[in-house]
């Protein structure tokens, strides 16, 4: 059983501290606790290992958020994986920091990165993890926090809420996404 997980971020040393590139840093995560290492391939950096009997495909996308779509179409394709088997892993202004809320489909939630799948995948229908970076932000200034810096206070508590975040993948792969939902919305 084959699974692509995607981490939504903007590739670019200026990107690489940003809450928009949570989805990155939890790929990176959980490649280097797999002891995996990315290479640089069609329209994302991708990385591959087994867990658990099951073959493991982490993304980072290289056609920056705006057309996020592109690479997980690719390599949704490429691989031939089903829908139901592929995690977009991506930041939300609307949830508390750190929090995580999984679905199996949804809005966009006029995420740019969401919005671009949506219309590359033809449906809304797809698991996502949203992984909160609250919305602490004056009207109009939305696109300058979510492409900011975490502050000292996050950046202590970062990696704890990433672990979380990795563990909900890993559950993901292993259980399935009803009993994922069940275990790690309630937190």
């Amino acid at each position: 059983m084959k699974f692509l997980i995607v981490g939504l971020g903007n590739i670019g040393d200026e990107y690489t501290e940003t809450r928009h590139n949570i989805g990155f840093k939890i790929t990176e995560a959980l490649a280097q606790e797999a002891g995996a290492s990315f290479v640089t391939d069609r329209l994302a950096f991708h990385c591959n290992y087994k867990w658990k009997g099951k073959s493991i495909h982490l993304i980072k996308p290289t056609t920056y958020m705006n057309l996020s779509g592109k690479a997980v179409r690719y390599w949704m394709n490429e691989l031939q994986i089903p829908l139901e088997n592929i995690l977009i892993l991506v930041d939300d202004i609307a949830l508390p920091f750190g929090a995580i809320r999984i679905r199996q489909k949804g809005s966009d939630g006029n995420h740019n990165g969401l919005t671009s799948i949506q219309e590359s995948l033809a449906t809304t229908e797809y698991p996502r993890l949203r992984f909160g970076v609250e919305g602490n932000f004056p009207k109009g200034r939305q696109v300058h926090y979510v492409l900011g810096k975490w502050t000292e206070e996050e950046n202590k508590l970062l990696p704890e809420k990433i672990k979380i975040a990795c563990s909900a993948v890993k559950s993901f792969t292993a259980v399935g996404l009803a009993r994922t939902m069940n275990d790690f919305n309630t937190r």
